[in-house]
């Protein structure tokens, strides 16, 4: 009970639980079975928010938008992986993740970035390498005076900076840069014959990127 005087100051409702809610200590427990998910998911989310930042510089190198700059990275991660997973995984090629990074890829990237190679996979580092893959693609289409765009930035993540520089010059195809572009067309357009095969993959993703 509260006596009250004239000099009693009477406590807010919000003070009174404020107070209260100070003394109570809340502990979330998870199961086993869902500890390694829960960390998976939060581990996820604070990468994804850092690429994010990230894109920031790469698209003022790029001579983009920040807005633009992230929806072209979305558009890529949904043709790699289509989900975003960090774990996908293609049994056919061997890419992994989220950006479909290429083993031998990954690899350089880490010793590049001081990066154990046992480590490459984890999310971080996954956004990590690929930041620094788009940087060199970017530049590798400055210096070759290749306009960029969606479609470049993704054809020079698709092909490698220099197969695209190859199919934009239009140099020879050499047997692995045709197996590449047959490989990234539907099954359909894959059969097109090799001298219209630069343009027909051009014209695909263009559209697809446009």
């Amino acid at each position: 009970m509260i006596e009250v005087t004239h000099n009693t100051k009477i406590p807010t409702l919000s003070a009174v639980l404020s107070a209260h809610l100070s003394k109570i200590s809340l502990k979330v427990s998870f199961p086993k079975s869902l500890r390694k998910q829960y960390a998976l998911g939060v581990a996820v989310f604070f990468a994804a928010s850092t690429a994010n930042a990230s894109y920031v510089k790469l698209a003022k190198k790029a001579g983009l938008s920040h807005k633009t700059m992230t929806e072209i990275i979305k558009k890529v991660v949904k043709y790699e992986s289509t989900t975003g997973s960090y774990q996908t995984k293609n049994h056919k090629s061997g890419a992994y993740g989220r950006y479909q990074i290429m083993p031998r890829t990954a690899s350089a990237y880490a010793d590049k970035l001081h990066i154990p190679k046992s480590q490459w996979k984890t999310p971080k580092n996954q956004d990590r390498i690929f930041k620094a893959i788009l940087s060199d693609n970017i530049q590798s289409l400055k210096r070759n005076g290749i306009k960029i765009s969606a479609f470049s930035i993704y054809g020079t993540h698709q092909q490698g900076a220099g197969g695209f520089n190859a199919i934009m010059k239009n140099k020879k195809l050499s047997k692995q840069l045709e197996r590449n572009l047959r490989h990234n067309l539907p099954k359909k357009l894959s059969r097109t014959s090799k001298s219209k095969l630069k343009k027909t993959w051009m014209t695909y993703w263009k559209k697809k990127f446009s």
